[in-house]
């Protein structure tokens, strides 16, 4: 019978450590993505405050912007507290499950980003091509439908991807050289 030579094991904690060869200056490193996070909280928090209280901001175009704030709102949480603790306290595992969360949710808002600004574009291009029809072709409800469309195709594309990567063993390579989750394949170990 023949056994084949495998080293797979089943990894239940990642440890993610940062920056690779500027782990002495991690303290330092955490101030700037730290302004950046509150900036990037504060002013999305501020973008989607204005279009909601300015009852001139009610048209597609701002609620088009608003739904990219959200998104780069979802973005900026879902990555960038991790940085933070590891640059911060030194807090380098994480488990199995959060690691695949938050690469769900990375790629989730990603996608959703992307869809956003192609629907912007979309809005643009109906803007100029037709000026006095844009109020009747692009209503509120519409633009509710389209966000909606793109956010369950969003959904849709990165739902599997959590079952997948439960399937996938990583070769006993716990060491992840980022500061967010990306775990390695087999394949990246140079194992198989």
């Amino acid at each position: 019978m023949f056994l084949p030579n495998t080293s797979e094991v089943e990894v239940s904690t990642f440890l993610l450590i940062g920056i690779p060869g500027l782990e002495h200056m991690h303290g330092w490193i955490s101030i700037p993505i730290c302004l950046m996070y509150l900036m990037a909280i504060v002013g999305n928090c501020t973008i989607l405050w204005v279009i909601r209280t300015e009852p001139s901001l009610h048209e597609p175009m701002y609620y088009f912007l608003s739904m990219l704030a959200l998104s780069d709102l979802g973005l900026s949480c879902s990555s960038i507290p991790t940085m933070l603790s590891i640059f911060l306290f030194n807090t380098m595992g994480i488990s199995a499950n959060a690691c695949i969360a938050q690469e769900l949710f990375i790629h989730g808002f990603i996608d959703m980003e992307s869809s956003v600004l192609l629907i912007m574009s979309f809005d643009r291009f109906v803007a100029i091509r037709h000026p006095l029809r844009y109020s009747s072709i692009l209503t509120s409800s519409r633009v509710v439908q389209i966000g909606l469309v793109f956010t369950v195709k969003s959904i849709i594309l990165v739902l599997p991807l959590p079952f997948t990567l439960k399937k996938l063993r990583y070769c006993n390579k716990r060491l992840l050289s980022h500061s967010y989750c990306l775990p390695p394949g087999c394949h990246e170990a140079g194992l198989l």
